[in-house]
């Protein structure tokens, strides 16, 4: 890093890695012109840089900020709105485009927070990998489950408790399906296969025929025709986890220990 900044002129120029959760990712640049590096080309039209970072040397959080203008096919206005970038893991380093050969200094790597679009740019919060440990180290009791259904936890095999449907027609956060939706869907996940919210998933919250209700409003309009899937939920009760999925032996909950109102329980109390 100190060749890189010998000198009356520094050829330094900070380099992005952005892959989302679902696997896809870019690359992105301060500098004016494209940087390649091991394999990874980093594109300058963004015009992306960092406007704040913070380094510790203990434990607390690292984080910072980057700014940039709306300008490459991947990061448009609809993509960040639609949250498809947020929780992306990032990396930021520091290259020499003069010379890209030599190692780069890694400067900070996390997730991507909050992220805000004004005009024809956004900015967005970084949040570095030690800010996991400002989360609880041991789960808190719950008489529900913990788990969600079909995880590492849970173990329930979701083969076949999934089914496909098309949308009818859409007001806020209600849809109208072509066909009667099942019990067994309330508090699953309804996920779109196409139109602009493909990808995206919402929690089912009602279901009364062939009309649900979803937790959360699409972030885009949802037109008819649009192709769903609905997997099966779970109300995270030890009852269904015994009954409907022969799965007690893996319950995550505590439903027995007494809560806040034992007190209340007894005469006098």
């Amino acid at each position: 890093m100190s060749a890189i900044l010998a000198g009356p002129l520094t050829s330094v120029t900070f380099c992005w890695t952005l892959q989302r959760p679902d696997g896809a990712g870019i690359g992105l640049t301060s500098s004016d012109r494209d940087v390649s590096h091991e394999g990874i080309t980093y594109r300058a039209a963004p015009g992306v840089t960092p406007a704040a970072i913070n380094r510790s040397l203990g434990l607390d959080p690292d984080g910072g900020e980057i700014a940039g203008a709306l300008s490459a096919d991947a990061l448009t206005e609809s993509a960040l709105a639609l949250g498809r970038w947020a929780g992306s893991s990032v990396c930021l380093v520091a290259l020499d485009w003069s010379d890209t050969s030599g190692e780069p200094v890694e400067l900070l790597g996390g997730e991507l927070g909050e992220v805000a679009i004004d005009g024809d740019g956004f900015s967005a919060e970084l949040h570095g990998a030690a800010s996991k440990l400002a989360k609880p180290v041991c789960p808190r009791t719950s008489p529900e489950c913990r788990a969600a259904l079909g995880d590492k936890e849970c173990r329930v095999d979701l083969a076949g408790r999934t089914a496909r449907a098309k949308v009818v027609s859409a007001n806020a956060n209600i849809l109208q399906l072509d066909g009667p939706v099942e019990d067994r869907f309330l508090f699953g996940r309804l996920r779109y296969l196409d139109g602009e919210n493909c990808g995206l998933a919402s929690v089912v919250v009602g279901a009364i025929g062939s009309e649900i209700s979803l937790r959360d409003r699409p972030r885009a309009e949802v037109t008819p025709g649009t192709s769903v899937e609905l997997r099966e939920g779970c109300d995270k009760r030890l009852e269904t986890c015994a009954s409907r999925f022969q799965n007690a032996a893996n319950f995550r909950g505590e439903p027995h220990l007494p809560g806040t109102d034992l007190l209340t329980r007894y005469p006098g109390a």
